[in-house]
């Protein structure tokens, strides 16, 4: 077992069609980015794998006993997969993606699991929304390995079949003894029952921030600043003429490619991402948490500076760039931390224009994007260029648009591996007595801080969003031993229409601290 001592099975129960797939994979994708380890097991590429991918929809009719046999096998080899993967590579968190659709089989799920020690928690999708769940098999299902080279038509014959198989049978999750969230209509109601460990916690938070309505979310660095022209890292300059030059052609680009939709933009509290937007005619959050990494000692500093005075340091951070925390500053590993709370207000917002920083687009692009966090510090986030992503059911859509206005590139290589030559050693103990040591080098100015397969905690404990309606089912014992069941307030009439103020500033409660500042305009009455 890991060092974090804990292992969760996220099981997913629903009918085909209700989004399992891609929750699946923004839960998997939002836990990797923390550091936690996670994996998806599908079962349905299990039963590809072992019968094949073309397989009439009578193949899961309930009365069909040879098909009936094989998705058994096909359940049970993922399971056997996950158990190994949780004993031999440390897993923390494990989703196993499946229709799970009867109180039988969630039973030898929890039974089985349980007894390796593994917490479960059963994830339902029920969507009773007909045009959602058309949505869905037109732009998933069919595109499934299930209906490669079919008919459209036709494949959307025999999945719809296929359902009414899997609903002739269905019973939806009430085992009041079991840890379960209830996602109905894309989270516009939750019901959460027997919640009572914090990553339970942070999974069930994330979850009800989810929605699946179509959006786009654009990056844009702040214009070239005088600093960037000097080659100096941090500070709070001014814009350069070129970067001025590009805040007059941003709304432009915005608007050529959003035509008339409502956008939010939001940008830092430093002056050169609040004057690279102050011409957009969209409404407006300034967020503290969207602050460029802060340097520390080596703030206002070159690159070449910093390789005179601290040349120990410098090496340093080339030899392990995300976990290298600045003396009195932060290191890439501390800002993911404390983004967390703006991952959770961007998938519960609509179309978002975040004008930032390098080293904070990084972060937020390598969610998305799924990077891992070797590679994050090396993004390319060049100035004057606008990164437009659509988010889709297995992953994002990218364009990037260039504006022509020159630059200079402030993107650094990842550079060949470096063995320091005089490391400390941190030793930490293994969940099985096994000791492991890393070596963390030592520096003046700086510090490379990682623990021994040590994810990255979310800081902020909260379970549900400001504005819902809570209803508790009465039962004692708190969140812990009780059901209950969440309303999302329903979405604006016009769904073109600017955010209302509350809207806007509602995702500043998401972070403990300053997370987000309100802009002049919503400070006045």
């Amino acid at each position: 077992m890991s060092s974090f001592n804990l292992r969760i099975a996220c099981v997913m129960v629903g009918l085909p069609a209700r989004g399992k797939t891609y929750i699946s994979q923004k839960v998997c994708r939002y836990l990797t980015w923390l550091g936690i380890k996670t994996k998806v097991f599908n079962v349905g590429n299990y039963r590809r794998k072992l019968h094949g991918a073309s397989l009439p929809h009578t193949f899961f009719d309930p009365h069909n006993p040879i098909g009936e046999q094989h998705r058994k096998e096909a359940a049970a080899a993922a399971l056997e997969d996950m158990l190994g993967w949780f004993d031999n590579e440390q897993g923390i968190v494990a989703i196993y993606d499946a229709t799970n659709s009867t109180y039988q089989r969630r039973k030898w799920l929890h039974e089985e699991l349980t007894k390796q020690d593994i917490l479960v928690l059963f994830i339902e999708s029920i969507c009773q929304d007909e045009s959602l769940i058309l949505n869905n098999i037109k732009d998933v299902k069919l595109s499934s390995p299930d209906y490669v080279n079919m008919d459209p038509d036709a494949a959307a014959v025999d999945f719809r079949a296929r359902i009414d198989h899997y609903q002739e049978l269905y019973q939806t999750i009430t085992e009041e003894d079991f840890t379960y969230i209830k996602l109905i209509n894309v989270g516009s109601q939750v019901i959460i029952n027997m919640i009572q460990g914090y990553l339970e916690s942070r999974i069930i938070y994330y979850l009800m921030n989810l929605h699946i309505a179509p959006r786009k979310i654009y990056f844009s660095r702040h214009g070239e600043s005088m600093y960037n022209v000097h080659g100096k890292i941090g500070g709070d300059s001014e814009l350069s003429p070129r970067g001025k030059l590009y805040g007059t052609k941003l709304p432009g680009l915005i608007r050529e490619n959003l035509g008339d939709q409502s956008l939010t933009v939001w940008t830092s509290t430093m002056k050169r991402t609040i004057q690279t937007g102050e011409l957009l005619p969209y409404p407006k959050l300034t967020w503290k948490a969207l602050d460029e990494l802060d340097a520390g000692v080596c703030d206002g500093m070159t690159y070449e500076e910093i390789e005179e005075k601290f040349p120990e340091d410098f090496a340093n951070r080339d030899e392990d760039k995300f976990n290298y925390r600045y003396r009195g500053g932060e290191s890439y590993r501390d800002v993911v931390l404390r983004l967390e709370p703006v991952i959770m207000a961007l998938e519960r917002h609509e179309n978002i224009l975040i004008i930032g920083h390098q080293a904070i687009l990084r972060c937020i692009y390598a969610y998305f994007m799924n990077y891992n966090h070797e590679d994050l510090p090396y993004i390319k986030i060049p100035l004057h260029t606008v990164i437009e992503l659509t988010p889709k059911a297995y992953g994002c859509e990218e364009k990037r648009f260039k504006v022509d206005i020159e630059a200079v590139d402030t993107h650094r290589p990842k550079p060949a591996k470096i063995v320091h030559p005089t490391p400390s050693i941190n030793t930490s103990v293994s969940g099985n007595g096994e000791k492991l040591s890393l070596k963390l080098p030592a520096g003046a100015s700086g510090e490379i801080v990682k623990d021994a397969l040590s994810p990255i905690l979310p800081i902020s404990p909260k379970l549900h969003p400001r504005g819902v309606a809570i209803k508790d089912g009465g039962k004692p014992g708190g969140l812990g031993g009780t059901t209950t069941t969440i309303r999302k307030p329903p979405p604006p009439t016009n769904p073109h229409a600017a955010p209302s103020k509350t809207e806007e500033t509602e995702m500043a409660a998401l972070d403990l601290g300053d997370a987000a500042v309100p802009t002049l305009d919503q400070k006045k009455p």
